[in-house]
């Protein structure tokens, strides 16, 4: 399989739970700015929506969006800790926290990307964000995850879009429980060899 990724994208979780796995995977990197490769192929020929994560297969098949990925991924490897079974009760809630992550959270904050955003409307999105983020920290007040005890792609994937916090001068020490959970989450081995790996 080849991962492509940028550096500060969604794009680390899926390159999170490939380590979690133990998956083999290549790592190809792409230019946001101009959408090529480092390799030199033109982006927009592997994913057409122009953006990353992108999954290639090995059949060459290409698989886009980053709750889909996490999904392909761990049903890859029967049995894993990072997702309940498909089908079951507990999938469901799990497909229920990668919808709020990625609708509240992920979608909250990319607009803050955008330096020409108005700052009237930076505000708003920051405002919804601190309520998103008081919800999240009374889930997480109770539990040390997501889903409960253990470690899973959900958590992959708002450890990923919460470290963007730090470049919009949105302090998570506001939100204790919060804070501790993306630390925790942050020093797993896995979190720190996919950061090593892509130099964040």
């Amino acid at each position: 399989m080849k991962l492509y990724y940028a550096p500060v994208t969604c794009s680390l979780s899926p390159h999170i739970v490939l380590r979690e796995l133990g998956l083999p995977f290549e790592l190809v990197r792409v230019d946001n700015r101009k959408k090529m490769t480092q390799d030199g192929r033109d982006f927009m020929t592997i994913n057409p929506k122009g953006y990353v994560a992108a999954l290639e297969l090995d059949d060459g098949t290409i698989l886009t969006e980053g709750p889909a990925i996490l999904l392909y991924l761990v049903d890859l490897v029967p049995h894993t800790d990072l997702a309940p079974p498909t089908a079951s009760r507990e999938r469901y809630r799990l497909q229920e926290w990668l919808a709020f992550v990625n609708s509240e959270i992920h979608a909250g904050l990319a607009p803050l990307f955008d330096a020409s955003l108005p700052a009237a409307a930076g505000e708003r999105f920051r405002a919804k964000i601190r309520k998103r983020f008081d919800y999240l920290e009374g889930v997480l007040a109770r539990q040390d995850y997501l889903m409960g005890e253990r470690f899973g792609v959900a958590d992959a994937y708002l450890y990923t879009v919460m470290d963007w916090c730090r470049l919009f001068a949105i302090d998570l020490a506001h939100w204790p429980a919060l804070s501790r959970y993306s630390e925790r989450i942050g020093a797993r081995p896995a979190v720190r060899e996919a950061r090593d790996a892509e130099g964040t």
